[in-house]
């Protein structure tokens, strides 16, 4: 056991991350409080002690309870781990706002930026809480299953003040997962929300059967194009070489598991997005970040050839086959 003392932790969303997460929790013996919005959901995980919608099987151990009330779960512990998708973000930091203290500890594990604003969520938290209180951002290469199955993993968490980081490392380290620290927040929530959409053009070129050499050729140039947009947003270029970069992109290019390369695939084997999303039943952050990293990398001015095709399939009804023409007729330059 190398997380240390036992802490109540209250995780705020209830799918399938959320619940590995308290999972992990739980198995490091600190108490897990499981909160979502939606009531019936909660009656439902408490009854069966298991998520059977998203994480069959794995059954819940006794210190991972529910928490029907925000409010009580607050009043039980000042630590926080969000998991909620990212256009419910700041709805649920808004949730907060009466229930923390300047001593609580928030954490999230939400991959996006806040749709509509191209919002880092750390601005997000900031506008709704002050700077008083002390974030954390926990990110990196996971998949929930295999958290949830107890699978070695590494994450890294950032916070710009050492002994938070530390303080939310101890919540999720343990044999099996291996924690690294960061002060770079910018740079961590970057890589976490662009690999995303990275990971639905490597499913197009997939979808459309276009072998290992072009989705290899997709992952390196999407790690120079994330690179290129997270430096000029603040983040440093050492960070997108590291687990919440390289690591984080790769596993999600690669893996069917990732559901945004699995929305990739779809559109690439020539399915309609509305029909995609409603099949996946679940949240595909990649959609929404293409249109906010499309309109941050113009008013930045940073070249992001694939972001902008990958936009332009989602939003534009580009065909996926006229997207690849696009990006392979650029005119030739140095690497």
């Amino acid at each position: 056991m190398l997380s240390g003392e036992n802490k109540t932790v209250v995780v705020l969303g209830a799918g399938s991350w959320g619940t590995a997460l308290a999972l992990l929790l739980a198995r490091n013996n600190h108490t897990a409080l499981l909160w979502g919005n939606d009531p019936s959901v909660l009656s439902r995980l408490e009854k069966d002690r298991q998520n059977r919608n998203y994480l069959p099987d794995i059954s819940f151990p006794a210190n991972l309870r529910i928490a029907n009330s925000l409010d009580e779960a607050a009043r039980s512990s000042s630590r926080f781990l969000m998991a909620v998708p990212s256009h419910a973000f700041r709805s649920t930091v808004t949730s907060l706002q009466p229930l923390v203290t300047d001593k609580s500890v928030l954490a999230w594990a939400t991959k996006g930026l806040e749709p509509g604003s191209g919002k880092l969520l750390s601005q997000v938290a900031s506008e709704v809480l002050g700077n008083r209180h002390s974030f954390a951002v926990v990110s990196g290469p996971t998949f929930a299953r295999e958290v949830a199955l107890d699978l070695p993993s590494a994450l890294t968490v950032a916070s710009e003040r050492d002994a938070v980081a530390e303080e939310v490392a101890s919540w999720i380290r343990n044999e099996r997962v291996r924690v690294y620290t960061s002060k770079d927040v910018a740079g961590v929530q970057l890589g976490g929300a662009i690999k995303n959409v990275m990971a639905i053009a490597a499913g197009i070129s997939d979808g459309l059967g276009f072998g290992s050499n072009a989705r290899a050729a997709l992952i390196t140039r999407g790690l120079a194009e994330l690179t290129r947009l997270g430096v000029a947003m603040g983040g440093q270029k050492e960070t997108f070489m590291g687990l919440t970069g390289a690591g984080d992109l790769i596993l999600t290019c690669t893996d069917n598991a990732s559901r945004n390369r699995r929305v990739g695939l779809a559109l690439g084997q020539g399915k309609k997005l509305p029909d995609i999303l409603s099949d996946l039943g679940q949240e595909a952050e990649g959609v929404a970040t293409a249109c906010e990293l499309f309109q941050l990398a113009r008013k930045l001015k940073v070249e992001m050839p694939i972001t902008t095709q990958v936009y332009r399939v989602l939003y534009d009804n580009l065909s996926p086959q006229a997207a690849v023409e696009a990006l392979l007729s650029r005119e030739p330059k140095q690497e």
